[in-house]
This record gives C-alpha cells, sequence and structure tokens, in this order.
C-alpha cells in the first residue's frame, strides 16, 4: 500500500475511532445464562443479557397444567431425553412469555441456557444452530410473539431448522415460539374453498396445509386461554401481595379489581399484575401525603 495512502487512513481511523461503539462483549455460558442473537449482513452474533427479573413459576397462577407440561418437557431435554420443541399459543396476556421467563430462572441451576431471536432474524437461526451445536450447553432458542403474514417467507427457515432439514437442529437445541395464532400464519375464509369432502373425511386444500405444517412441527401444543373471575383475582390478590402486604387486599380491593378488567375489557395475568401496580402505587402514594 502507497505511504501516504496508509498514512491518511490511519489519520481517518484516528478520528472516527471515537464515534464506533465499543466491541460486543463476548458471551460466557458458564456465567451467562442468556443471550440475544443479533443477524447482520456478515452473519450474526450473540449478545448477553441478564435476566429480566427474579419472576418463578410460582407467581403463575392460572396456567398449572401448560408450566407442569413444559417443565417436564425442559428436564427431559436437559437430561438428555427426547423432548418436543413447544409452541405457547392463545390470547394475550396470558401468561406464554411470562411461562418462558420463569422456566429460565428456575432450570438455569440445571444447565439451561436461553437464546431469544427475533421473528425478522430468523433467516440466520441455521447459523445460531450451527454455533450452538458444539456447545457443551443445552440451549432453548425462543421466538416471541411468533407470526407471519401471507406474503412473509422467513417461517421457511424456521421450518427447515425445526423438521425439514437433512441434520436437524441439534440435540443440545430445543426451539420454544409464543404467539397469539396457533398455527402462527393468518387464516381467510378463501383457504377452505379447496378443501373438500372424500367419504366421510375432511380433506384440507394445498393453502391449508401449507400453514398447518409449520405448527405441526412443534411437538408439544400448549394452550393460554383467558381467565375467568376466579382465577383472576386470585392473581391479583398474589400480586398485590407481592408489590404491597396482604393487608391491601382487601373487598374494597377486590370490588376496583373487578371494575378494573371490566373497563379492560377481558382477564389474565397481565390485568392482574397491572391492576396491582397501579392499586398497590395509588395506596402508597395517598399514605405518603
Amino acid at each position: 500500500m502507497d505511504a501516504e495512502l496508509s498514512r491518511r487512513l490511519l489519520h481517518l481511523l484516528d478520528h472516527v475511532e471515537h464515534w464506533l461503539p465499543p466491541p460486543p462483549e463476548a458471551v460466557d455460558w458458564e456465567r451467562d445464562i442468556a443471550a440475544l442473537w443479533q443477524r447482520h449482513t456478515l452473519g450474526g452474533r450473540l449478545l448477553p443479557v441478564p435476566p429480566r427479573d427474579a419472576l418463578g413459576l410460582d407467581d403463575l397462577l392460572g396456567i398449572e397444567r401448560q408450566k407442569l407440561a413444559l417443565v417436564d418437557n425442559t428436564r427431559a431435554f436437559l437430561q438428555g431425553l427426547p423432548a418436543n420443541h413447544a409452541l405457547l399459543w392463545g390470547s394475550r396476556g396470558s401468561g406464554k412469555s411470562s411461562l418462558i421467563r420463569a422456566l429460565l430462572n428456575a432450570l438455569a441451576p440445571e444447565g439451561l441456557r436461553l437464546v431469544q431471536v427475533d421473528r425478522h432474524d430468523l433467516a440466520g437461526l441455521p447459523l445460531l444452530v450451527t454455533q450452538l451445536r458444539d456447545q457443551p450447553h443445552r440451549f432453548v432458542v425462543y421466538c416471541d410473539d411468533l407470526s407471519f403474514e401471507g406474503h412473509d417467507d422467513a417461517y421457511k427457515a424456521l421450518k427447515s431448522v425445526l423438521d425439514g432439514a437433512l441434520t436437524g437442529p441439534p440435540p443440545n437445541v430445543l426451539l420454544y415460539a409464543t404467539s397469539n395464532r396457533r398455527h402462527l400464519l393468518p387464516e381467510s375464509m378463501s383457504d377452505n374453498e379447496g378443501s373438500r369432502l372424500v367419504g366421510d373425511e375432511l380433506h384440507h386444500g394445498d393453502a391449508v396445509e401449507e400453514k398447518i405444517s409449520l405448527s405441526d412441527r412443534f411437538g408439544l401444543w400448549l394452550g393460554f386461554h383467558p381467565f375467568n373471575q376466579d382465577v383472576y383475582l386470585e392473581a391479583c390478590c398474589h400480586w398485590v401481595g407481592q408489590l404491597g402486604t396482604a393487608a391491601d387486599w382487601n373487598r374494597e380491593a377486590r370490588a376496583e379489581a373487578i371494575r378494573f378488567a371490566t373497563l379492560r375489557g377481558g382477564r389474565s395475568g397481565r390485568v392482574a399484575w397491572q391492576f396491582a401496580c397501579q392499586w398497590v402505587g395509588s395506596r402508597r402514594l395517598h399514605e405518603s401525603r
């Protein structure tokens, strides 16, 4: 390289280097229990993240069956036993994402490690799985609020990693996803036009079969549904006690919790948490005046 050009390049680097972000910290899986996957044009990288909170499995009420099924599936995976990819689907605020966080907090001491992938970075999923393949740890690769539009082809990368590729996912990687849609793709009336009755059996058309084929690759389906009033009030009582004291839950709080859910148009664990924040925060504010 020309000496003058080399000098000018070094001069330029001296001026712009302090504007560049620091290099990302490498993930140490002995220390870090969770990371974010960020895809870029040259591949991708893992960024370690601390746990968001200390949410425990006992904090999640009204989803006992789902908790038991997911914990058993994950523990089997951690012990090298057969386990399924899991799809947690259902109504908003019903505890799907919270269950994943609580699962990590509970099972990290048993060796669970979590990598979260944004839906828009799914094209880099095969590269991520390749990076994790030779690690001595066991990973749940997690995609939150997963759904695709009808023209979105990003789901093909997910299908391939789940079951379609020749190699498939390595034995130390499972995929967990949460979604409001059971089949992850939008379903329209026109999709059913190709369905037909053959004898006593209903045969779906190609459009329906294509949409079912993605969710069908998850061996464990867990449905989450709105709370009834008793479960909702139990959750409100729990979170009011966690954020405040047991004395904060009384007849007035119960009536206000019902009113809060009515105004929100639904009952869920998220609504119970939001009510508890408002109720305890308001009481403490008025007590301080």
